[in-house]
């Protein structure tokens, strides 16, 4: 019998969403009423390749948004094109 080629397992986009997408957190400076100088603020782990940081000014589900313009007139870019969020000047 022949086997089967072996395809590259990836979880559902879902699970790679929540992965790899990091929100703001919600008090950056630390818990309420803690010490100003904590060294334990930020990311506590090294930056994976596929993390990026959330923008909260884009579409959350970009895949249902595309190709359809933003609805205000003069509105901001939604930036479809690029894939991305970065604005060339």
């Amino acid at each position: 019998m022949n086997e089967a080629p072996q395809k590259k397992y990836t979880d559902l986009s879902t699970v790679e969403s929540q992965r790899n997408d990091l929100t703001a957190e919600e008090f950056p400076e630390g818990p309420y009423g803690s010490s100003l100088l904590t060294e334990s603020l930020g990311k506590s782990t090294p930056w994976r390749e596929d993390q990026r940081s959330y923008n909260q000014f884009t579409y959350e589900n970009r895949e249902l948004h595309a190709g359809l313009s933003r609805g205000y007139p003069d509105a901001h870019p939604t930036h479809d094109s690029s894939g991305d969020d970065y604005v060339e000047e």
